[in-house]
């Protein structure tokens, strides 16, 4: 991997999601090569068409409400260009990346990750430093 750098998300670009407030025990689906577990609470997030969902607490601490169903990155990121392939252990299961995709961290220590293809990571992002 190369050196971590901080990122935030570009200006005008939001997400659609609402809470999974529902009597379930959550569910588990395929998705970036593994698969996912949702739990009661996780928000199910409409990211210009990638459709996941993210953890209750990670959530809350990383996105604003702009209006009803509508929400910003709030937070930077750390990310980095993996350089082979591989995966990473994220909150809902397990993301499997290529050489050149970004690798992002929610914390600068590194931790609660997940992968992002470069062409959607450079046209959601910019450099914040």
């Amino acid at each position: 991997m190369s050196e971590l750098r901080r990122y935030r998300r570009r200006p005008g670009q939001y997400v659609v999601a609402v809470p999974l407030c529902l009597d379930t025990e959550g569910f588990s689906y395929r998705k970036w090569g593994g698969e996912q577990q949702c739990k009661p609470g996780d928000w199910l997030v409409d990211d210009d068409g990638d459709i996941h969902t993210v953890d209750a607490d990670v959530f809350t601490a990383t996105y604003r409400q702009i209006r009803r169903g509508a929400y910003v990155k709030s937070t930077p990121v750390w990310a980095e260009v993996a350089q082979e392939a591989g995966s990473v252990t994220t909150k809902e299961g397990r993301t499997y990346y290529n050489r050149g995709d970004f690798v992002v961290f929610n914390n600068e220590d590194g931790t609660d990750g997940y992968a992002v293809t470069a062409d959607r990571f450079e046209s959601n992002y910019e450099p914040d430093e």
